[in-house]
C-alpha cells in the first residue's frame, strides 16, 4: 500500500487499473508559490520539484509509508500553463494552444519519511488541431467542470481527444503519470510483485 499525494482522479485510476493498492491524501503545499520561485527552471525540473514537494508534505503524516507525489507542466512556445481556474481561462488556454504543438511533462517522486527515494519524468508532445468556434463551444459545454481539473483544459481520455492531430509520447504521460518507470521502481522496492 502506498499513499498518492494527489487529487487527480486520473492518476488514482491509473494506479488502480495497474493493480497498485493506494490511499489518497491531497497535499497542502502552495503550488503557485513554488511555480513563482521556480519559474526560471526548465519544465522537467519544475514538475519534479512540485511532485517532490507534494510527496514530502504528505510523507510527514504517514511515517514509514511510501508516498507518491506527481505533477505536470505544460509549456507552449516558452509559456507555462497551469490548470484554469475559470471557464473563461479554460477557453483562453485552448485558444492559445489551438493549431500549435506543446510539451507536457509528467513527473513522479517517491518519498519515505521525508527522504526522496526515486524520481521519474517523461515528456509528450501534442499538436492541437485548428478547431472551429462551434467545436470549442460544444467541447466546453460537454466537458463542463472537467476542463478545470487538468493543465491545458483537456482530458485525452474524454472528448478532449478530438482536440488533437498528433500526440507523441505514451498515454500515461499525457494523463499525468510516468506510469511504466514508476511500476518498475515499485517492483524494485517490493511494493508490487515482480
Amino acid at each position: 500500500m502506498i499513499v498518492l499525494a494527489s487529487a487527480s482522479k486520473a492518476r488514482s485510476r491509473m494506479l488502480t487499473q495497474a493493480g497498485v493498492s493506494h490511499l489518497v491524501e491531497v497535499s497542502r503545499i502552495d503550488e503557485d508559490g513554488i511555480k513563482q520561485k521556480e519559474a526560471h527552471h526548465i519544465p522537467d525540473r519544475l514538475a519534479v520539484r512540485l511532485a517532490e514537494a507534494k510527496a514530502g508534505d504528505v510523507s510527514l503524516r504517514h511515517p514509514g509509508m511510501l508516498v507518491l507525489g506527481a505533477d505536470q507542466v505544460l509549456v507552449c512556445s516558452g509559456r507555462p500553463f497551469s490548470k484554469p481556474k475559470t471557464y473563461e481561462e479554460a477557453k483562453e488556454q485552448l485558444l492559445a494552444l489551438k493549431g500549435r504543438t506543446h510539451r507536457l511533462v509528467s513527473a513522479a517522486v517517491l518519498v519515505q519519511d521525508g527522504v526522496k527515494l526515486w524520481q521519474g519524468c517523461l515528456e509528450a508532445r501534442l499538436h492541437m488541431r485548428s478547431f472551429s468556434d462551434a467545436f470549442l463551444k460544444l467541447y466546453l459545454e460537454r466537458e463542463g467542470e472537467n476542463v478545470l481539473h487538468s493543465v491545458g483544459a483537456y482530458r485525452v481520455e474524454g472528448m478532449g481527444a478530438q482536440l488533437f492531430e498528433t500526440i507523441e509520447g505514451d498515454h500515461f504521460t499525457v494523463q499525468g503519470l510516468p506510469l511504466l518507470p514508476l511500476l518498475e521502481e515499485l517492483r524494485r522496492q517490493g511494493e508490487i510483485t515482480a
